[in-house]
């Protein structure tokens, strides 16, 4: 699929100060992933990142000890939604400096979004100078569905082009009725909300799948991993073509 450019929502100021959601209404369907990769990404394109774990079942980014990810609940014990701590949150991404890297639990997904809207806290963080990203992950296989009504949502409601979507084939193909997934309606009808997609292809589980797999049961990053002696250099040159290929999407999409 091709990549589109950010060139036409991004401008120089605003993108010195970046937050990066990744929201999806579906558990389990590589939201972790994605933030720590895109964490990397940024730090190794000399950003000074600042990763928040805000899911509170699974904690998965702040396992990662070089992330340093800071630990936040936006939900209570109960299971609540805690508006002051949202509020808190946007007076954080509007003041403070650096880049946010949040990823967010699923059960978090639709009361945070539903805030964000409500608040009108993408205009708020524009008017402070603050670009802000919506990072929706679109897995195949029997996530296809859900995670299309995930991105459905989110490209719907969003008032400004700042989606980027990752494309994830590890579950099976991401397409319906042998349409891929850009000729898919529900798709084709939100590009315009879209600053470009990531692919995650479908891998030889036995080959690139254990080495990714073994990097992230260890919670490595791709640097750490590559510069291990955990690791034979067959693994590691396998996961130096991942993080090379994933990279260089991103730098298309310009969102440093």
């Amino acid at each position: 699929m091709a990549k589109t450019s950010a060139n036409e929502s991004v401008n120089g100021d605003a993108n010195k100060t970046a937050i990066h959601l990744i929201l999806q209404g579906k558990g389990g369907v590589g939201k972790s992933v994605v933030a720590t990769w895109l964490a990397e990404y940024l730090i190794k394109r000399g950003k000074n990142v600042r990763c928040i774990d805000g899911d509170p079942v699974n904690r998965s980014l702040a396992q990662y000890k070089a992330l340093n990810a800071e630990k936040l609940d936006l939900v209570s014990e109960e299971g609540l939604v805690v508006r002051a701590r949202y509020d808190v949150l946007v007076q954080r991404f509007a003041t403070e400096e650096g880049v946010f890297v949040m990823d967010s639990g699923a059960t978090a997904f639709l009361p945070f979004w539903s805030y964000i809207v409500e608040s009108e806290m993408i205009r708020v963080l524009r008017d402070a100078g603050r670009k802000l990203y919506v990072h929706c992950v679109i897995s195949g296989g029997e996530m296809l569905t859900d995670t299309l009504l995930g991105f459905e949502t989110l490209a719907r409601s969003t008032p400004d082009k700042n989606v980027v979507v990752w494309i994830n084939e590890y579950f099976g193909p991401v397409s319906r009725d042998g349409k891929g997934l850009d000729q898919v309606n529900v798709f084709q009808s939100h590009t315009d909300k879209m600053v470009g997609s990531i692919g995650i292809p479908q891998r030889s589980p036995d080959t690139f799948g254990e080495s990714i797999q073994l990097m992230r049961t260890k919670k490595l990053t791709f640097d750490e991993a590559i510069q291990s002696e955990q690791f034979m250099l067959v693994q590691k040159s396998r996961l130096y073509l991942v993080q090379r290929e994933l990279f260089e999407q991103l730098d298309k999409l310009q969102l440093t």
